[in-house]
């Protein structure tokens, strides 16, 4: 018996009937929801074409809108390396044999996803230098808070990832002699990654999209150039907003459309020969 069987039940006629109809239905009402949304616009006059006419100039998109995406583009690569390290070290800190290691690591781990990001940002850039004495860079002190929210998030995905590996395998690991950082490096983690690809991804569109809070610390990003800028030269805050939306639905989209092929092509790859050996070792012991 297959798995969609037991978890699914297939449609029976009337219930194939039923789901088209609803589907008509709330087609049918988001449609009329857009259509008013557009007319409400249109009374107050937002779709004249003075209002748009700025985004059609190149200055508007080489000073403002390009700038502000590249430093979006910038923070946001260079945090998703930093998250995806932090996830991965403390994952394997919380699931360590050591309470030493074990619990600082837990600490950090949940003092880090309880604390908002938006105060994370403000103490790095405001009480830092009081320790250090001397400035702190605004685009570190985005990036900083992106990596410790973000990775303490990732690092409780990754545990749960490695809690989700059958248990056989890393026994196996240990009955072939393998210490416990080579079962984590080469088995666990690895396996791990591929099956919270989709967790992964939708926590990388997060940062992506929180990188806009750094205006708020006056980071030249995406926000602040795009439509605060545009707006305070133009006028057009509701034009500006819209087009910096879909500029942020199309990056996010392609990050979703790049780890689906990551994930396609994992698959097609298959499972390392040491691995494969590994399960049947285990399905032995």
């Amino acid at each position: 018996m297959s798995t969609d069987a037991v978890l699914y039940d297939h449609p029976g006629p009337r219930a194939k009937i039923r789901n088209v109809v609803l589907t008509v239905v709330f087609g049918v009402a988001l449609l009329g929801l857009a259509y008013w949304i557009y007319a409400r616009f249109d009374e107050k006059g937002q779709w004249a074409g003075p209002l748009w006419k700025p985004f059609t100039a190149a200055s508007t998109w080489t000073d403002y809108i390009l700038p502000g995406l590249g430093h979006t583009l910038g923070a946001a690569a260079v945090a998703m390396v930093l998250a995806l390290t932090f996830g991965i070290v403390f994952a394997v800190g919380r699931l360590s044999d050591h309470w030493w290691v074990r619990l600082p690591a837990g600490a950090v781990v949940e003092f880090f996803r309880a604390v908002p990001l938006l105060l994370l940002m403000f103490f790095i850039f405001f009480g830092v230098p009081f320790i250090t004495e001397q400035p702190m860079s605004i685009f570190w002190a985005v990036v900083l808070g992106l990596t410790l929210y973000n990775g303490s998030v990732l690092a409780e995905a990754f545990r749960a990832g490695i809690y989700a590996v059958p248990r056989g395998q890393s026994e196996a690991a240990y009955a072939i002699g393998m210490r416990k950082s080579q079962v984590m490096r080469e088995i666990l983690v690895p396996q791990a990654a591929r099956s919270m690809l989709p967790v992964i991804v939708s926590q990388m569109v997060v940062l992506v999209k929180d990188t806009a809070l750094g205006y708020i610390i006056s980071y030249s990003e995406l926000l602040q150039m795009g439509v605060n800028n545009v707006a305070a030269n133009f006028g057009n805050v509701v034009q500006a907003a819209i087009v910096v939306a879909i500029i942020f639905i199309l990056v996010n989209s392609s990050l979703t459309a790049l780890a689906g092929w990551l994930e396609r092509r994992t698959r097609r790859v298959g499972k390392a020969p040491r691995t494969a050996a590994l399960v049947e070792a285990g399905d032995a012991v």
